[in-house]
């Protein structure tokens, strides 16, 4: 799946860094814009911006103006930056559509909350949805798998249990563990259902294949690091 794009646009390049290194840590992928006009340029380049965030003082076109040019067109959720704390500057941000206004300074965390929790409203997209080990990609969300960027096609069973190694990477795990975690039951027979599953997820992750490691007598382990 490919990253969701955020616009940041602020003149001041230190805020930008800023803002862009905990939004990269969080797998979003950042455009930044340092004006306004600039701004308007990379929004209609880019089709698929998820997201802007936009300070009010810039030189060329300041906030407010950048804002009604991208609001005449598009929807897109947009979180206004800015060093006043003036009310009705809150007032007409909201009445220009504006989801979200952050009053500088302001803490990056919270920032990365405001942009997780209105892309969970507009896009039902979460960073946690997706995880990865090595060349392996999960999103739990689309129910989706891709090795090296091309998508697999899994069984429920093998998703699930895909997903409960990368979980636990690292972890030896019995397979009476495996079989409660991911079945759900308690399983008093043999253990060919999970070798069985195991067979098959690892001929479906091709060369990655032995990421998964057989703990021969007890069970598996998920383990990329050892498989380089």
């Amino acid at each position: 799946m490919d990253k969701l794009k955020i616009l940041v646009v602020d003149d001041e390049s230190r805020m930008r860094k800023l803002v862009r290194d905990f939004l990269v840590k969080q797998d979003y992928e950042v455009l930044e814009a340092e004006d306004g006009a600039q701004a308007l340029d990379l929004f209609f380049e880019n089709k698929d911006i998820a997201l802007i965030i936009l300070d009010v003082m810039m030189p060329k076109m300041d906030g407010w103006q950048v804002c009604r040019e991208i609001r005449a067109y598009s929807d897109v959720p947009i979180i206004m930056l800015t060093a006043k704390s003036d009310e009705r500057d809150e007032l007409l941000g909201f009445d220009l559509g504006v989801d979200e206004y952050i009053t500088k300074p302001f803490s990056p965390k919270i920032l990365v909350a405001r942009v997780e929790a209105i892309l969970r409203r507009t896009t039902g997209f979460s960073s946690d949805d997706i995880m990865r080990a090595g060349a392996v990609e999960v999103n739990k969300a689309a129910h989706q798998v891709t090795i090296d960027g091309k998508e697999i096609d899994l069984s429920f069973k093998e998703f699930e249990l895909l997903t409960y190694f990368i979980e636990n990477q690292g972890i030896a795990l019995s397979r009476e563990k495996i079989l409660n975690s991911v079945w759900n039951y308690d399983y008093f027979g043999d253990a060919r259902t999970i070798d069985t599953h195991v067979k098959k997820l690892r001929s479906k992750l091709g060369k990655y294949g032995d990421y998964i490691k057989t703990i021969w007598g007890m069970g598996y382990k998920f383990d990329v690091e050892s498989s380089d």
